[in-house]
């Protein structure tokens, strides 16, 4: 266990939570406000995992943690810190899986996740990007503390990102 909050525990992903990180991925929710990611499979979401989650683990010392309700046994999301080129400083993200939303889960971890970049990590600056009609999520980083920056396009992306930083 990485973190451990009020009702959520944040725990490195394993190639076992593969069929949880192929349902997260195939979501619509997800599709629309963070992209597809091509990973139809349980194999290509194991793939997913060592490729994105624990080489991040291994490269960095953090990536996006699996994240589980401890009223519940099963993941329900993800929340953690990314190492972006397109990005000055370490990028805050999450997903949730849709039958999850609206249950403060994403500002519960998010906040646990700035507290352990500050505190663990020694990160004072962390940023934040999202889809910029995705008012929900910027509800999300403006309750854990993020400021509105700007809207940037940034490298290789399609659309512009709603720029966030502490």
């Amino acid at each position: 266990m990485i973190l451990e909050t009020q009702r959520l525990t944040l725990r490195e992903a394993v190639r076992d939570d593969a069929a949880f990180i192929l349902d997260l991925l195939n979501a619509p929710g997800f599709i629309q406000g963070i992209g597809d990611r091509g990973v139809r499979t349980l194999d290509h979401a194991r793939g997913y995992i060592e490729a994105r989650l624990l080489s991040s683990y291994r490269d960095h010392g953090f990536g996006m943690w699996v994240v589980t309700p401890k009223v519940e046994d099963r993941p329900v999301g993800l929340c953690g810190l990314v190492r972006r080129e397109v990005l000055p400083h370490e990028d805050l993200g999450y997903a949730f899986l849709e039958d999850c939303w609206g249950r403060g889960y994403a500002q519960e971890a998010a906040g646990a996740v700035l507290t352990h970049a500050r505190s663990v990590l020694g990160l004072t600056t962390v940023a934040a990007i999202v889809n910029p009609d995705n008012l929900a999520s910027r509800r999300v980083l403006e309750k854990v503390g993020l400021a509105f920056i700007d809207e940037r396009q940034l490298d290789g992306w399609d659309q512009p990102s709603a720029y966030y930083s502490t």
